[in-house]
């Protein structure tokens, strides 16, 4: 109260709790732009598929009440096959049957795959002989070379990449709804953690218009850095990766709230997906039925380790993408050639750091790397890991409670639209590690509702730069807050996500909800 002035406005809580803003560490704001035109086919409670026929009928309500012309694309979201009662995956032919005129789309709940029908495939160009492309997979229909549907990684990223989109027009139409799915869960800033060079413009263009009201951070693509470039400085003969001291300025600063933060690397795929890279086979056959699959990295180590000696001698802040223990291993040497070390302040982000092997924690703090971790991932695709991975590796998974204790600024996120925007069930299943059916996956890694909180505020802030101003309750911090009806550190975990935002602010603006109850 020592701060309060004749024009501060004093405001009652009533017994709510108040945080610091909840910064969302590792997402796809991109996405958030595109859900409202796609279907839900995610399993409960995220969505209301649980077999091939429900998610027919999904689609089919979808198209009616969004229609789509002859050619164009049908797309939904979560496709999880570990949700579905029929004992076989969902393929081609499913899809044909209910739109054989439109390409389709059904994004598997990883983001970095989908399952095709005919005709998309046929745009894509793949058929019997297209072989697997390098750090990519084509699953194909069983004793046969023909494409089964479901295409990972680099066979899906380029078409994912390069689909045609709604008009410029049209998605900044979205971008108020698309902001309120985060500012209703209490979250100030985002973040759009692969732009590609054709959303990096529209970014630009909604800020310059007002339109965001919360805080937008950007993580370019590497494999789009060189089209970002091309694009905008056309005279510039440098590397690939190399940039003009202009595009290197733009970086760390925001701009009517958008700022450029780093480079996302993208090293492997999916755990539940089965294209992590991992040092040991799973226990299940691959996504063709391979027998000792260990997946595979989406980029040879050689070119990884050119890419991070680029951009680390260029001092540009880098955010890897790494599920499995041999993508994260391959990092690691990366960032060891380099000549990373923790003195140089370069706070280098292993996003998701999924499944760690034993010593690698400590190779983090040897070389000044941070990990983002993904502990909702307990809950979603547990039962799934102990199937591929067995209780004793997949009780690594988001390893938080040994990297805070080893001193890391482990942040905690979401990835929307992989998983819902949860911060309260982020909270509860770093907590708790329980999986669907109750199991609890690496019982030591639990921490408490304030670590679980930190991740989701303050260290969050810190990895991207920005803990001076956000994070905490602190004089001279920006006011992003959110208030909550009741207080998550003295609420049982399983009943953290029944825990509502009551008002989010940004910049002391309400941007959601109300502050009722408010006197002057």
């Amino acid at each position: 109260m020592a701060h309060a002035g004749p024009q501060t406005r004093h405001v009652d809580l009533q017994g709510r709790t108040l945080l610091p803003g909840f910064i969302d560490a590792h997402g796809h704001f991109a996405n958030a732009l595109q859900v409202v035109g796609w279907a839900n086919i995610q399993r409960p409670p995220a969505g209301p598929v649980t077999s091939i026929a429900s998610l027919q009928q999904v689609l089919r309500e979808h198209v009616a009440s969004h229609p789509v012309a002859k050619g164009e694309w049908v797309i939904a979201y979560g496709y999880d096959v570990d949700g579905l009662s029929d004992g076989r995956p969902l393929d081609k032919a499913d899809l044909d049957a209910l739109f054989p005129d439109n390409p389709v789309m059904v994004i598997h709940n990883s983001n970095h795959g989908a399952v095709l029908n005919s005709r998309a495939l046929a745009i894509a160009g793949y058929d019997a002989s297209t072989p697997d492309p390098t750090g990519g997979v084509i699953v194909r229909l069983p004793g046969s070379t023909e494409p089964a549907g479901l295409v990972m990684e680099t066979a899906f990223l380029p078409l994912f990449v390069h689909m045609p989109q709604p008009s410029e027009e049209e998605r900044l139409a979205q971008f108020d709804q698309a902001q309120r799915l985060y500012t209703s869960k209490g979250i100030t800033t985002v973040q759009d953690g692969a732009t590609v060079a054709g959303d990096l413009g529209l970014f630009q263009r909604a800020a310059r218009e007002g339109r965001l009201c919360i805080d937008l951070v950007l993580l370019p693509l590497v494999l789009e850095v060189p089209s970002m470039l091309r694009e905008r400085f056309p005279d510039f003969l440098g590397k690939p990766l190399e940039m003009p001291q202009p595009a290197l300025d733009a970086f760390g600063q925001y701009r009517d709230r958008l700022k450029l933060q780093g480079i996302k690397l993208l090293l492997d795929g999916s755990p539940q997906g089965k294209t992590a890279f991992w040092g040991e086979p799973l226990l299940t056959p691959g996504p063709n039925g391979e027998a000792n699959w260990r997946g595979q990295p989406v980029f040879p180590p050689e070119q990884l380790n050119e890419s991070v000696a680029q951009l680390s001698a260029q001092g540009l802040q880098m955010f890897a993408h790494c599920n499995g223990d041999a993508a994260i291993a391959m990092m690691i040497e990366a960032c060891r050639k380099a000549g990373l070390k923790p003195e140089q302040d370069h706070r280098t982000v292993i996003i998701h750091s999924q499944f760690m092997a034993p010593g690698q924690l400590e190779q983090y703090v040897e070389l000044g790397l941070h990990p983002s971790f993904f502990t909702v991932h307990a809950f979603f695709f547990g039962d799934t890991h102990l199937a591929n991975l067995g209780p004793e590796r997949a009780g690594r998974m988001s390893p938080m409670a040994s990297a805070m204790a080893l001193g890391l600024h482990c942040s905690n996120h979401n990835d929307f639209s992989v998983t819902p925007i949860e911060p309260m069930r982020m909270t509860e299943t770093a907590m708790t590690r329980r999986t669907r059916t109750g199991v609890v996956l690496g019982e030591s890694e639990r921490v408490s509702a304030e670590a679980a909180l930190r991740a989701l505020t303050i260290e969050a802030a810190w990895q991207i730069r920005e803990e001076d101003s956000k994070g905490s309750l602190a004089a001279g911090k920006r006011a992003d807050l959110v208030i909550l009806d009741a207080d998550p550190t003295a609420t049982a975990p399983e009943q953290l996500n029944a825990i509502a935002v009551v008002a989010t602010l940004k910049d002391g603006a309400c941007i959601y909800g109300s502050l009722e109850g408010a006197q002057a």
